[in-house]
């Protein structure tokens, strides 16, 4: 299939743009700098804390076993397609099921897996509450206090309802 010389400008001059795009730096408005200093203090008070090296290590015994990382993107890709295929109205078998709940519980049956899988869920919780307060002092315009938020929480578990 032969492209039009039309065609192709157009597909040049998009490319071109794109390329464009890429590879210069976006207008910034902030300083970096100092947005570095403070992530870098941000994680010099998270890696000082006692639990942080308890979490680290749960997290590091999970990357450094392969096999359990196979298992894991192994669950992850089944508990996908019976996702996928459930949303698009495909019958799920009892097989399918059955080996799927086979795979989970061999996993779940690691203490690697399970410490890990703490572990993560904590990190998470850590992050969407650091990111909660990030969103919150754009949308504000200044650093969030505890009243600020619609919840009951400054986002680092202090309520404030209680006084």
């Amino acid at each position: 299939m032969t492209t039009s010389p039309r065609r192709k400008r157009k597909f040049l001059l998009y490319n071109k743009l794109n390329m464009d795009t890429e590879t210069s730096e976006p207008q910034t408005h902030l300083e970096m700098e100092p947005v570095k200093k403070g992530t870098d203090q941000l994680c010099e008070s998270i890696v000082n804390q006692e639990g942080f090296k308890e979490l680290y290590i749960k997290i590091d015994a999970f990357v450094t076993d392969e096999k359990l990382k196979y298992e894991y993107g192994t669950l992850n890709d089944r508990g996908a397609l019976l996702q996928q295929k459930q949303q698009t109205g495909v019958e799920i078998t009892e097989e399918e099921i059955a080996e799927f709940e086979k795979l989970r519980e061999e996993f779940m049956a690691n203490p690697i897996a399970t410490n890990f899988l703490d572990a993560q869920e904590e990190v998470q919780q850590v992050q969407d509450r650091i990111h909660q307060v990030i969103a919150k002092t754009f949308e504000i315009g200044r650093v969030p206090n505890q009243e600020d938020f619609d919840f009951c929480s400054d986002g680092f578990g202090d309520c404030g309802c209680s006084q």
